[in-house]
């Protein structure tokens, strides 16, 4: 299992009709991707960074993680919305440890 987050900021402010229209679109496009899984929009609360909204997702394993960014959609996506729209972002992918 591949657990993909990511914290971003954009460029709108946080509660304007771009940025509704960015989270819908997003989660409309992205969930419909196959192998995508566990899809979550989230407010970043923690006063210790400054993003401010959070996706998080799994997939079943490398391969699936891999046809995801190579979709032809979130391709796009990434391009005509992400590029343009986010100020800056950072990524975490996880995987069990295994152990514990």
């Amino acid at each position: 299992m591949i657990r993909h987050t990511v914290v971003f900021t954009l460029k709108h402010e946080p509660h304007s009709l771009e940025t509704k229209r960015f989270l819908h679109d997003a989660k409309k496009i992205l969930t419909g991707i196959k192998g995508v899984t566990h899809f979550e929009q989230l407010r970043q609360v923690s006063p210790k960074n400054d993003y401010q909204f959070g996706f998080s997702m799994e997939f079943a394993d490398q391969a699936a993680y891999t046809r995801y960014n190579e979709h032809p959609d979130h391709v796009a996506f990434v391009r005509d919305r992400w590029v343009p729209e986010v100020e800056k972002f950072m990524e975490i992918d996880y995987v069990p440890l295994g152990f514990g």
